[in-house]
């Protein structure tokens, strides 16, 4: 009967150290969530406010585009969210 092959154990790595943790630092964007969040809230309460006055508020002139005006802010918040890490 044959016999099988040794396998090679994986040598250690040691972790690494305390000073090596340090300068491996994630990126963070701390400015991501809080834009999003306030473009959602900001294209809602636009949306929210053209339908509460009929038309008449935040601005007259757009008439039906407050809806459209709305929604971009809701899109750019989406947008912003894609740099969340």
């Amino acid at each position: 009967m044959p016999k099988s092959r040794i396998r090679k154990k994986a040598d250690y790595t040691p972790p690494p150290s305390s000073k090596q943790a340090a300068n491996i630092k994630l990126s963070s964007r701390g400015w991501v969530a809080p834009v999003m969040l306030a473009l959602f809230l900001i294209g809602l309460a636009w949306i929210v406010v053209f339908y509460v006055t009929d038309g008449s508020l935040p601005i007259d002139a757009l008439g039906n585009w407050n809806i459209v005006v709305g929604f971009g802010f809701i899109a750019a918040g989406f947008g912003v969210s894609t740099q969340w890490k």
